[in-house]
């Protein structure tokens, strides 16, 4: 195996040289030899998660890997630029949900976007834009009347008219980021401009639109992490949820009121909390969930009970992994990190707000 860059993942109380480069490797020997990166060996692979991972590997300076993640999703879309929700062990051939979920689908935006800012291949950029490009429109394809866009199509093409917070919330990140793709190439896409600007508009003032799922912690702080949030409205939403999701020195709850701390939230948490300027409670959650890291094999569990002190689900996954690099890499400056999750340099869309 090569040797991750680390100097931009060290962080006290989190992470040292050498334990960066252990939670590396143990994604890349989950990441088979065709490209995909399944939650952890002989689970399934969801494409969002799928993402996340390679993204955490092009923090580390594993660029090749990352390419081989990008053009495994290449190889597999679609034909109407979605994939499907789950795939067993990483192995196209073997579906197992066949729903097309839209935030799945759009999330590749994001690593592609953060690929090429951590590299500069234009040649990748231009090979990816085909494969963005088509899942921008089955994504966009679904949004509603009111900005909000269904979370999926069913198997049988049915759409859903449901919008999910959350989901909708990475969408507007992703649809950013693939404006940047666009106005990288440029090739001007109006079209994906007015379908931010209106989702944005949803997401900030119309809570009605979304199916309540406000016992969630991501939908407390996705809107923030999303980019739809910023500034007095982003602080004044995480002051609100603070203290019924965040468990001081155990991490975020995953949903209350279960008893149930999970890593990917509280590194997400902590990427939103870095975003809106507080990178000291961001390096107070990191370390709060250090409890959940296996040394072993240098991943980290999904969860922990801790009204049982129980590790539960008993798996260590890829994009758990994955959410902590990319946190750190915020944290400890890395460029490609810092433009796609800090978001002051991605495009806006068209302002919608003052629409009905």
């Amino acid at each position: 195996m090569t040797t991750p860059r680390t100097e931009h993942l060290v962080l006290p109380g989190v992470l040292t040289a050498e334990q960066a480069v252990a939670t590396v490797h143990g994604i890349l020997a989950a990441q088979r030899e065709d490209g995909a990166i399944p939650w952890f060996r002989g689970h399934h692979l969801d494409p969002w998660d799928h993402v996340e991972a390679a993204m955490a590997l092009d923090a580390a300076g594993e660029h090749a890997a990352a390419e081989r993640a990008y053009a495994w999703l290449a190889r597999h879309q679609n034909d109407d630029g979605s994939w499907y929700a789950a795939y067993t062990d990483g192995e196209a051939a073997l579906v197992q949900d066949r729903t097309r979920e839209t935030n799945f689908v759009a999330y590749v935006a994001v690593g592609v976007w953060h690929h090429y800012l951590s590299t500069g291949d234009d040649a990748f950029l231009d090979r990816s834009w085909p494969t963005v490009r088509a899942a921008v429109e089955f994504v966009i394809g679904l949004q509603q009347p009111g900005g909000q866009i269904g979370w999926k199509r069913a198997d049988d093409g049915t759409p859903t008219e449901d919008a999910l917070l959350t989901g909708c919330s990475s969408v507007h990140h992703a649809l950013r980021c693939a404006l940047a793709i666009a106005e990288q190439r440029e090739e001007p896409q109006p079209d994906w401009e007015l379908a931010l600007g209106t989702l944005r508009h949803a997401i900030r003032s119309h809570p009605e639109r979304f199916l309540d799922k406000s016992r969630y912690s991501m939908d407390w702080y996705y809107p923030v992490l999303g980019g739809a949030l910023t500034g007095a409205e982003a602080g004044a939403r995480i002051r609100e949820g603070w203290e019924r999701f965040v468990v001081p020195g155990l991490g975020v709850r995953c949903v209350v009121p279960n008893a149930w701390v999970t890593g990917g939230e509280s590194a997400e948490l902590a990427l939103a909390l870095w975003a809106t300027g507080e990178s000291d409670r961001a390096l107070e959650i990191l370390q709060s969930i250090q409890h959940l890291r296996d040394p072993e094999s240098g991943l980290y569990w999904t969860g922990y009970v801790f009204d049982d002190g129980a590790v539960w689900p008993r798996e260590l996954t890829t994009w758990t992994a994955g959410s902590l690099l990319l946190a750190v890499a915020a944290l400890g400056g890395h460029e490609a990190t810092v433009a796609v999750f800090g978001g002051e340099l991605l495009p806006l869309g068209l302002d919608t707000d003052c629409c009905a």
